[in-house]
């Protein structure tokens, strides 16, 4: 949920940036963005402070460390925390830090710690997860919460994971529909300042290409210790902005094994990628803001009652002019491009919501900001309390000092200064398409910020291998295995009709922005056929 407070930040601008003062070559991007860092924090009642809050930094020259080794492998401690150090020579200029705790399901084995950057600028948090049933032979799994500058802890602690925040963020309880329940999860906190991953400098990472290399090294140094999970599928799993994200990062990994392929290195671990996974996702902005007055006027929750009110035809009439301007971010990438597209498209198309008293990510609720709290979910502060209790921290070897926000506005607001969230990510996927990688796009339809109409749209225009199959595929009804109940409807290409398809879409209902914690069943239903690879229409 949080995985989307980038929309937030710009639907406050909504009054603020006219079409002129953005076309207007004088007021520049460097202004724009002061307007947008004063601006930040009104929408939803986020406070405005948030924008100020400084990144994770870390003085790791204060830190003590010891190091020996044991049984062939290599510890070290900092303060009082204990870390197995992991090295490889095909990654110098990194290293993993590794920890076993005994949190959220301590029946499954798990590890935490961190990637780090050996130049000393910063640090990747992970927590890993092993399957509950089969983990030798399960799929592994990377979720991505999006942001930019969230935590994959929402994730973790409030939809899919293996258990849930309860009590205030003092407890937790076991969730039964976790999707480690067949598969191995890795939560990756990236890029650098998000969650508890954080810099010795101040320094933040500003574009999802540069991010994706990061990931890429995390990934390598990880079955490099972990080789087991080398010979499974792996899939690449993310919500919100990381439909912005995954796809950056399944291009890289993909080219790398293409590299390796021709010269192979003896002992490298091989990334088996299988499937990416797009929750409603931000991937191909250009046709997902084309059907943002479609949805909000005539999709199955109506925000606006009346599809020819002035509502409605205010959105129709921007949408023209915001396609015009993230046509030229796709044309001539550059932030002077992107970044007027990105303010223009979220204010004048998102900003009359604000006044609505609705949930954006489930316009079925409404949403008390007093008593759901800023982001309309309260379970969002139970997560900041829990992730920033001291045993926690320590069990997870996370250094004291670090404050875990879910949400980092510095990050976000680096990403925004580049436009990276207007880049068209689903040019990338045709390439992984042609060589057979798998892709399944699903989405809750009562969500407002990236909604379903407009996530099947962009699978319709991507020129793919499936393209033409797919456009002439009817949706069919999607039945849970287990209950029997009527979840959705999917749409599927590629495969031989006993598989669940090489070009996936399905759209969840009664379910919003975040599927998992909507319907926690479907959900589970639905990666499980997924991974297996069978079809969800098959009776």
């Amino acid at each position: 949920m949080k995985a989307f407070i980038v929309l937030q930040a710009l639907v406050a601008a909504s009054t603020a940036f006219p079409l002129d003062a953005i076309l207007d070559a004088r007021a520049g991007v460097r202004g724009l963005l002061n307007q947008y860092t004063q601006l930040t924090g009104s929408f939803f009642g986020i406070p405005a402070s948030i924008g100020s809050l400084p990144s994770h930094v870390v003085n790791t020259n204060d830190q003590h460390t010891l190091s020996w080794t044991d049984d062939n492998r290599v510890f070290i401690q900092e303060g009082d925390i204990v870390y197995e150090q992991i090295r490889y020579p095909e990654h110098p200029q990194y290293q993993l830090r590794v920890r076993s705790p005994e949190l959220c399901d301590p029946t499954v084995k798990q590890y935490s710690g961190y990637l780090d950057v050996l130049d000393g600028t910063h640090s990747l948090f992970f927590w890993f997860f092993e399957a509950r049933e089969s983990p030798k032979t399960a799929p592994l799994i990377l979720w991505l919460n999006g942001g930019p500058g969230c935590s994959s802890s929402t994730g973790l602690l409030f939809e899919l994971g293996p258990c849930s925040v309860a009590d205030e963020g003092h407890n937790t309880t076991w969730n039964k529909h976790s999707w480690n329940k067949n598969a191995n999860i890795i939560f990756l906190d990236q890029p650098v300042g998000v969650g508890y991953s954080y810099s010795s400098d101040g320094s933040t990472i500003s574009t999802t290409p540069v991010a994706a290399v990061d990931v890429w090294a995390f990934l390598e140094l990880f079955l490099a210790r972990f080789s087991k999970y080398s010979k499974v599928p792996f899939h690449i799993a993310a919500e919100s902005y990381g439909g912005t994200y995954a796809p950056n990062i399944a291009s890289v990994i993909h080219k790398k094994n293409q590299e390796f392929s021709l010269a192979p290195s003896p002992g490298r671990p091989k990334i088996n990628l299988s499937s990416v996974i797009l929750a409603n996702g931000l991937t191909e902005p250009y046709t997902q803001f084309g059907k943002v007055a479609e949805y909000a006027c005539e999709g199955p929750y109506p925000v606006w009652d009346d599809p020819n009110g002035p509502e409605c035809t205010s959105l129709r009439g921007k949408t023209p002019t915001c396609q015009r301007l993230i046509n030229a971010c796709y044309n001539y990438d550059s932030r002077f491009t992107c970044v007027p597209a990105a303010l223009y498209c979220w204010s004048q198309l998102y900003g009359s919501f604000q006044q609505m008293g609705l949930n954006p990510y489930d316009v079925r609720r409404a949403c008390d900001r007093e008593k759901d709290g800023p982001l309309c979910y309260k379970q969002m502060e139970w997560i900041d309390v829990y992730l920033n209790t001291p045993e926690i921290k320590k069990e997870l070897g996370v250094n004291p000092s670090i404050e875990f926000q879910s949400c980092n506005m510095n990050v976000n607001q680096a990403f925004m200064a580049q436009g990276d969230g207007m880049h068209n990510s689903a040019a990338l996927l045709p390439d992984l398409l042609a060589d057979g990688i798998r892709l399944l796009v699903y989405a809750g339809n009562a969500d407002f910020m990236c909604n379903f109409i407009g996530n099947e749209a962009w699978m319709e225009a991507l020129d793919s291998p499936f393209q033409r199959e797919f456009l002439e595929t009817k949706s069919a009804n999607w039945v849970t295995s287990k209950y029997g109940k009527l979840a959705g409807k999917v749409r599927s290409a590629g495969g031989d009709g006993f598989t669940a398809g090489n070009y996936t879409f399905v759209e969840v209902f009664e379910a919003g922005h975040m599927v998992p914690y909507d319907q926690p069943e479907a959900a589970l239903d639905l990666i499980e056929h997924w991974i297996a690879n069978t079809p969800l229409t098959f009776q």
